[in-house]
């Protein structure tokens, strides 16, 4: 083979490997923010009943160990397997530096619901008063509900990331006015259903 011509086809197969790494990019929600704690109080938010209570939901139940609970209940209220975040897992912790979950959608997209994502909390110490949080949310699929729960934790996670820094800079988060809202919600469509019955 002529030397122009293999180089050609070397350069055609450079530029075909190339162009296929840009279509093998994972796509991943990918969140930062600096908290104003030291890296050990930012751990604990994370891996703790109590921590996770005071800034993501107002139930939790947290066993920090590989494999160990991992349940976010944004609404105590709802039947079981629809209170948010449920029967989620840790899958791995390197205290005070590292933790991963995975994670599902909310009910409202049953499509997805049923499949698990998973997230990578990383903690860095800034200083000794100053912690920076990311966070990494990838595993997703394409088109349809998956595309619209993206879309949402896109937005979820920077308000979870805001209530970590306001939890630190003001004191836990009050979830009193939330659960009443979800107490009406639910006395409400109970009603409801009561109603249609009759």
């Amino acid at each position: 083979m002529p030397m122009n011509r293999l180089l050609r086809q070397l350069l055609l197969t450079l530029c075909l490997c190339t162009a296929g790494l840009g279509h093998a990019q994972e796509r991943a929600v990918q969140k930062e923010i600096l908290v104003p704690a030291p890296i050990e109080a930012v751990w604990k938010s994370w891996t703790t009943q109590e921590g996770i209570q005071s800034f993501f939901a107002p139930e939790a139940v947290v066993d920090a160990r590989p494999g160990g609970a991992f349940h976010i209940h944004i609404d105590p209220y709802g039947q079981p397997g629809r209170k948010g975040a449920d029967d989620m897992r840790f899958m791995a912790l390197q205290a005070p530096k590292m933790l991963s979950f995975d994670w599902n959608a909310p009910p409202s997209m049953p499509e997805v619901r049923q499949h698990r994502s998973f997230v990578v909390v990383r903690l860095v110490e800034v200083d000794t008063r100053t912690t920076r949080v990311t966070l990494h949310h990838s595993g997703w699929g394409d088109g349809g509900e998956w595309d619209k729960a993206y879309a949402y934790f896109d937005a979820a996670w920077g308000r979870v990331l805001a209530n970590l820094r306001q939890r630190h800079e003001q004191g836990p988060i009050d979830w009193s006015s939330w659960l009443e809202l979800l107490r009406k919600a639910h006395a409400d469509a109970a009603a409801a259903k009561a109603g249609e019955s009759k």
